[in-house]
């Protein structure tokens, strides 16, 4: 839900926010700020950049960890066009931003999270505004670049319906607690119900997973169940 903690925890992996208690490590090390090995793609909710094309707002953030203007040496503008081969988005190179659907952005932004070949990617509702064709798209891309790359992604979602069969793992925040486990372990009537402190009915038909609140009055979240228990 919203405020459970998805974007403060990817703040608190990018050395943004402290934590409160314990340490958190990437690969062994402390988390930092400007680390090289994190990919990070925020929440977008406004247009930004329209005049731009497609390649140079790629292009603006080579070289994100450090402050000042981007270089586009020889070994960056190659970066830059690797990091659009990798998500497709070649076609968009030289069409201005503000022409693109919403998924066409998406993919830039994508490709911006690949420019220093990290090996965490952190994507804060990659998904959001997306139709449920194009989610599935996103999430297949994603889940392809991390296993060619051997990356490790976290992705926070709404709704884990586009996820499913792709995913290893669930990280359900809720009420300051958080779940764990593969979706047959955390999406269940016990665990969701004692995650919540509340009684939650987690029910399955017609292929799809329904979570419901007490009295069935409404539905926390819905999930099609094609592919649960085929995980990447």
């Amino acid at each position: 839900a919203n405020g459970a903690g998805k974007t403060t925890l990817f703040h608190a992996l990018l050395g943004l926010e402290p934590a409160v208690q314990g340490s958190m490590q990437i690969n062994a090390q402390p988390v930092r700020r400007g680390h090289r090995a994190v990919g990070y793609m925020p929440q977008m909710r406004k247009l930004i950049g329209g005049q731009f094309t497609g390649w140079s707002m790629v292009a603006s953030a080579l070289h994100g960890q450090r402050w000042g203007l981007p270089w586009y040496g020889r070994a960056g503008r190659a970066a830059v066009d690797a990091a659009l081969a990798a998500v497709d988005a070649q076609d968009l190179a030289q069409r201005p931003v503000a022409a693109l659907s919403g998924g066409e952005r998406q993919r830039l932004l994508l490709a911006q999270t690949l420019l220093d070949d990290p090996s965490v990617l952190l994507l804060d509702e990659p998904l959001a505004s997306l139709d449920p064709a194009r989610m599935r798209e996103t999430v297949e891309r994603i889940h392809t670049l991390a296993r060619a790359r051997n990356m490790t992604v976290l992705m926070s979602a709404h709704d884990i319906n586009p996820l499913l069969g792709l995913m290893d793992h669930v990280l359900y925040l809720a009420r300051g607690k958080a779940l764990l486990g593969t979706v047959d372990e955390v999406i269940t009537t016990k665990a969701l119900t004692a995650l919540y402190g509340a009684p939650v009915d987690v029910v399955r038909a017609g292929g799809r997973v329904f979570v419901v609140a007490e009295g069935g009055g409404s539905a926390l979240q819905e999930h099609d169940c094609g592919g649960c228990g085929a995980h990447a």
